[in-house]
């Protein structure tokens, strides 16, 4: 089979499209034939060699979380699932034509693959850090880096539980962060204030690591109200860094009934072959994105 991987950390150059042996489901998993992978910012991180204790790595390595395609294969142990369902979910080297998943959900009716393939970490890491902030409905919660995957899931989750939104993004998605019912403004020089004019801000989510932590802890007035996934200088702010998934199959469950019901909806910016996966992290690492970006297989 194809698959994207690498054998020493680096720049997006050191990724290869190889061949390689197909892996096959343990205890517990499933196999699937991809049918689109996410494009994720973990992903570059893992590849440049960045210290994060939650995906320890041994290289040679393949790439990618995220996948959405056709159950192939079952492990031992495992039930409620079929040769032939359509699923999305978590595993490991999913730049690929197989990828072992070991959390999924069968694909709401409706979805392509490519949208599904979109979700998985997002809503994950989504549910996740809204129930760390501890903010609650009738609060505000304030967004930096509001227009990508986590941002479009944050802000829905948070318009479904009842809790007001304040997004930052570019001049180009302000649009598209109202359209999801939140209270839009620009980064830049002055943002500060503008969110001030918008309201009190009760917690605030980093997503974009742009250098912000200090005045989202200016804007909360508690550091132990803000929250990164994307900033390693956290604790020098005082700020948590959140990168530890919570449960993946609780997520994938609550993200399939939130397509199901129309509540949850997050466009794919940009597909990409798996030749181009070079690019594709080129792009991701960028950022401006409005929704998500896939690998298709």
């Amino acid at each position: 089979m194809k698959r994207v991987s690498f054998a020493e950390f680096g720049g997006p150059d050191v990724l290869r499209l190889e061949d390689a042996e197909e892996p096959h489901a343990g205890p517990g998993q499933i196999r699937v034939a991809v049918r689109a992978a996410g494009v994720n910012p973990v992903d570059w991180r893992i590849r440049e060699g960045q210290k994060l204790s939650a995906h320890p790595i041994e290289l040679p390595a393949g790439v990618g979380l995220d996948a959405a395609g056709v159950v192939d294969e079952i492990g031992e142990g495992v039930e409620g699932v079929a040769v032939g369902d359509r699923v999305f979910g978590e595993g490991s080297a999913t730049y690929a034509e197989f990828a072992v998943l070991g959390a999924w959900a069968r694909m709401p009716e409706g979805l392509s693959f490519q949208e599904a393939a979109g979700y998985p970490s997002v809503v994950e890491t989504a549910l996740r850090v809204i129930g760390e902030t501890g903010v609650r409905p009738g609060q505000t919660l304030l967004v930096s880096g509001a227009s990508g995957g986590v941002g479009s899931a944050v802000l829905q989750i948070a318009r479904e539980r009842g809790i007001t939104v304040i997004g930052t993004a570019g001049a180009a998605n302000q649009e598209y962060l109202r359209d999801l019912g939140a209270l839009a403004t620009t980064y830049g020089e002055g943002w500060v204030e503008r969110v001030r004019r918008l309201g009190p801000v009760d917690a605030a989510l980093d997503l974009a690591g742009s250098g912000v932590l200090a005045e989202l802890v200016e804007l909360t007035g508690d550091a132990g109200k803000v929250i990164t996934i994307a900033d390693l200088g956290a604790a020098e702010h005082g700020v948590r860094f959140s990168g530890v998934a919570g449960s993946v199959p609780d997520a994938l469950a609550e993200a399939a009934d939130l397509i199901a019901r129309g509540r949850l909806h997050i466009p794919v910016e940009k597909s990409y072959p798996l030749a181009d996966a070079a690019a594709a992290h080129i792009d991701s690492k960028a950022g401006h994105t409005r929704g998500r970006r896939v690998m298709i297989i």
